[in-house]
């Protein structure tokens, strides 16, 4: 698969298979990417996670397989397959992996124009 297109329009997919796992890597399928926000599919080997950083849009993170600890803000939250959350703009935020994982992260850009 091309992890550096965006996937078919009009075919069905299961959501779980459109990433695989590599050893000791992240990896990041893009669903869909338009100026107004994005979806992304990842899969994160054991030990691997995302640094802390601060977005400024909304974000909403979907565990699709395994486990995963959002920080936000310094607050913890232990997600697991089927379990979601939005993450504020601005808040601070980093992905710790719990195991193997995989979760799909939805960037709405729009909303903020002042």
């Amino acid at each position: 698969m091309d992890y550096n297109t965006e996937l078919e329009k009009e075919k069905a997919y299961i959501t779980v298979e459109i990433i695989e796992y590599l050893p000791n890597a992240v990896v990041i399928k893009t669903v869909l990417k338009k100026s107004t926000g994005n979806i992304s599919v990842m899969s994160f080997d054991s030990g691997e996670g995302l640094t802390e950083r601060t977005m400024p849009f909304d974000t909403f993170a979907q565990i699709i397989d395994g486990e995963a600890n959002i920080v936000i803000s310094g607050k913890s939250h232990k997600l697991k397959t089927g379990e979601s959350i939005v993450i504020p703009a601005h808040a601070s935020n980093l992905v710790k992996p719990n195991g193997r994982f995989k979760m799909i992260l939805t960037i709405i850009k729009s909303g903020y124009e002042e």
